[in-house]
């Protein structure tokens, strides 16, 4: 559930504002650039710097190798994704899924996600296949703690006690047993206030916010026209009225988020391509995030 921040003398909302460091002014989104500080020096990057990086949008899934499934450390796991199959591809699909579960093989891959070159693992999830985006080596932390380094001494006896208290709470690990008390109190607390009238009117202590300027509305069918204007090199394409576009939204991502945190829905679809042994396409209709939004300040 999401909260609010409010003054606790009047209920007022609480919002923030972009306030610049050397004139003390506020800053509207369409003025802020990002930068990269190592310590000592500062370096802007603008949009337009962003533009100039590469920019990957292959629809493809690239398998780069097949590795043992138990060699893949948890911790890299990042995002996971439901592969659907193509129309026209059910039986390579099942192939591959029936091939990795009867190896115990993992696929690494290559993707595209967000413009950005991912390294994922496609594995079997049941009847799905489905990929997790993997954390780059160098993101993962290594363990570095002093004590790690003591000499501790552990004996048998106390080793036993240890193993017999591990084995008294042994299971079969069920998730659906396993709830979020906290959000269910949470929500039980919020009901109980709204039966006793213990709110308050939102219009009038939240009050009515003006967009922000310099956000950005998209329309998407102009977006979509644009998009294949571009692909086919012709500026014209992009003015004609009659084009057409579609776009489906499909699989949500696989983890569950209760209330007002449900997760996004994304789909890919994998399909076998006829001219590579190495390679399956998948087309990701995950709602696209644009940069700049139409909204009010976050709180």
């Amino acid at each position: 559930m999401s909260l609010h921040q409010v003054h606790d003398a009047d209920g007022g909302r609480i919002r923030y504002q972009r306030i610049c460091e050397i004139d003390g002014q506020v800053v509207e989104y369409k003025n802020i650039d990002k930068a990269y500080d190592d310590g000592e020096r500062t370096v802007v990057i603008t949009d337009e710097d962003l533009k100039s990086l590469p920019a990957e949008r292959s629809r493809e899934i690239e398998v780069v190798e097949f590795v043992p499934t138990d060699q893949i450390d948890p911790i890299m796991f990042d995002r996971s994704y439901y592969l659907e199959p193509d129309s026209a591809s059910s039986k390579a699909y099942v192939l591959l899924r029936e091939t990795l579960e009867s190896t115990d093989r993992t696929a690494i891959v290559r993707m595209a996600l967000r413009q950005k070159t991912r390294l994922a693992a496609l594995r079997v999830h049941g009847k799905v296949l489905m990929v997790q985006t993997l954390l780059w080596s160098d993101e993962v932390r290594q363990a570095a703690f002093p004590a790690l380094d003591e000499d501790v001494k552990v004996t048998a006896k106390e080793l036993d006690l240890s193993k017999q208290l591990v084995e008294s709470l042994v299971s079969e690990f069920e998730p659906d047993q396993y709830v979020d008390e906290y959000q269910q109190e949470l929500r039980t607390l919020i009901a109980a206030k709204l039966e006793q009238g213990d709110a308050l009117d939102t219009a009038s202590t939240f009050g009515e916010q003006p967009d922000e300027e310099g956000g950005e509305v998209i329309d998407l069918m102009e977006a979509l026209r644009r998009s294949i204007a571009t692909k086919r090199g012709g500026a014209d394409a992009a003015g004609e009225g009659s084009s057409s576009a579609s776009a489906s939204a499909g699989a949500k991502e696989t983890t569950k988020k209760s209330g007002a945190k449900s997760g996004t829905s994304k789909r890919a679809s994998a399909s076998k391509g006829a001219s590579s042994s190495k390679s399956a396409s998948a087309s990701k209709t995950e709602k696209p995030k644009t940069e700049k939004k139409t909204r009010k300040a976050a709180s």
